[in-house]
């Protein structure tokens, strides 16, 4: 039984939220919580899971996450919020968030990310993966070389291969297969005519095969 903490400032939300887990079959809501200070206090709950909007009053979802990260390291977070401002978005994730969903992620796509994050997987909505691969290509090197070559998802998985990311973790964070990160790998490969994950790497980074 995967046990969830709500975190949110607004009531209908989290009773929207509590709606939909309850009739779950493996997920149990144990604690609802109106901002951070109020989840760190409720922690007695001993959620495994803790969905968490990021702007909330009194201590936001980026805070309570590093709270969270520093004292129960165990918990994994999920940030399901309406913004996707890279200030939330990176924040959440230098903190340790285990995922970000915007809330207009449907029922099943929020269902199962719970039980990812539970098994220790990281999941990005769709948006929030473009914006951490254009981070991982750095500001003024938005391409590498051959990049013309690639499809646009096949670039994607470039750079994230590049981050040292397994195809499981890639998967989990493009809302692909493992199959289909597989195959993306063996397209850039041939286009880029490299040998193996590591020569693709070097040349996202900017490196020499």
């Amino acid at each position: 039984m995967i046990r969830v903490m709500l975190v949110d400032d607004q009531p209908l939300m989290r009773r929207g939220l509590r709606t939909l887990l309850d009739i779950e079959d493996g997920i149990e809501v144990v604690a609802e919580a109106a901002h951070g200070a109020d989840a760190l206090a409720k922690m007695d709950s001993r959620p495994d899971v803790a969905l968490v909007d990021a702007r909330m009053p009194v201590m936001d979802g980026v805070a309570l996450i590093a709270a969270l990260k520093e004292d129960h390291p165990a918990v994994a977070c999920i940030v399901l919020t309406t913004f996707e401002e890279d200030d939330y978005v990176f924040g959440a994730l230098r903190a340790g968030a285990s995922g970000y969903l915007l809330k207009d992620t449907s029922p099943d796509e929020l269902v199962a990310a719970i039980h990812k994050v539970a098994a220790g997987q990281t999941i990005l909505d769709s948006p929030v993966a473009a914006r951490l691969v254009a981070e991982v290509v750095g500001p003024g090197r938005t391409r590498f070389p051959g990049q013309e070559l690639l499809s646009a998802r096949e670039s994607d998985v470039a750079a994230l291969v590049a981050t040292g990311a397994s195809n499981r973790e890639i998967a989990a964070r493009l809302f692909i297969t493992e199959g289909t990160v597989k195959n993306h790998v063996s397209g850039a490969l041939r286009k880029l005519g490299l040998r193996d994950r590591t020569q693709l790497a070097l040349v996202v980074r900017g490196g020499t095969p």
